[in-house]
């Protein structure tokens, strides 16, 4: 059978290994760096704290969805299923955690609530419970059948279930981080300004890097905006126009999507306790004569520790 004639949904045999191509690529590099972060978690014994421990559950979701994303082949019925579930219960998982993260950091510092570290278990019941169901839903009414990349729901009552179990929760998720980042930001804002002002220049510095690490968790609702916008715009216009799809948005769609482990362990795992560490078992090994090379040793053997994400907030408040 020539390329041109194997078309599903107007995109050929090329644009289907194309997007192969992407998915494995870009999934790949979100395994590399939520393992990463899962690797620093169980060797760092520094960064066994609770705050940490949720990021690592996110970096654990996120190696789990890239994971499933890249093996199996998506054409033969069992890998279908397989694949197709399995992505969706870790990439549900995965944003869930990042509401827990939104949940923890506000409880913390707007409500001054020192249980977070009690509420562990309930996290745990609502990240895997909550994505369990979705992923039971998402079978009912569902027709896998190999598009692309991945399995998709060819039904109209399966493309339904999907965009209910998957897209409502998901912006549901990055509306609730992006009110609480709003109000978490704003808080910390007033009362660093107001310290600024009563303090000496000492503090002032201390103050510019706790406005520094503020700045940074706006950016956070941003990585699931970036990540899934054009899956939801794809997703959409497949509701529209079924039998029409756009391959420029589908790229963008599989790319974007597959990456989101990659912008998670970036932004929410590589923070400044977790680079110290790196340095400080560097600095332990790298021979004298290239001490030079690596500029970063000294600056956070010396550097205070910088308020990020959760990170000593929590403790703080304790």
């Amino acid at each position: 059978m020539s390329a041109t004639a194997q078309v599903v949904g107007n995109l050929t045999a090329h644009d289907r290994r194309v997007l192969t191509a992407v998915n494995a690529g870009a999934a790949s590099l979100s395994f590399v760096g939520s393992s990463f972060i899962v690797l620093c978690y169980v060797l760092f014994k520094e960064l066994r704290k609770f705050s940490f421990k949720l990021v690592f559950y996110l970096a654990l979701s996120d190696m789990m969805c890239s994971f499933f994303s890249m093996v199996g082949d998506p054409s033969k019925g069992f890998f279908c299923y397989a694949q197709g579930y399995t992505t969706h219960f870790f990439c549900v998982a995965s944003f869930l955690w990042t509401t827990t993260i939104a949940f923890t950091l506000h409880r913390t510092v707007v409500r001054h609530k020192t249980d977070v570290e009690d509420l562990e278990a309930m996290f745990h019941l609502y990240v895997w419970g909550t994505s369990l169901v979705v992923t039971v839903i998402r079978s009912f009414g569902n027709n896998h059948a190999h598009l692309g990349t991945w399995c998709w729901a060819q039904t109209s009552t399966g493309k339904v279930v999907h965009f209910i179990t998957f897209y409502i929760p998901l912006w549901g998720a990055i509306l609730y981080n992006g009110f609480t980042y709003f109000q978490v930001i704003r808080m910390l804002n007033n009362a660093t300004r107001m310290a600024v002002g009563m303090s000496d220049r000492p503090y002032q510095s201390d103050a510019r890097a706790d406005m520094k690490a503020l700045n940074r968790w706006g950016y956070y609702p941003l990585i699931l905006i970036g990540s899934w916008a054009f899956g939801t715009i794809n997703r959409i216009h497949d509701f529209i126009e079924p039998g029409h799809k756009i391959f420029w948005l589908s790229v963008l769609d599989v790319g974007t999507a597959s990456l989101m482990g990659l912008f998670n362990s970036i932004a929410y795992g590589l923070n400044s306790s977790v680079r110290r560490a790196i340095y400080e078992r560097l600095d332990l090994f790298w021979p004298d004569r290239l001490r030079r090379w690596l500029p970063y040793s000294s600056k956070f053997k010396n550097q205070a520790q910088e308020s990020e994400l959760l990170s000593l907030k929590i403790q703080d408040q304790q």
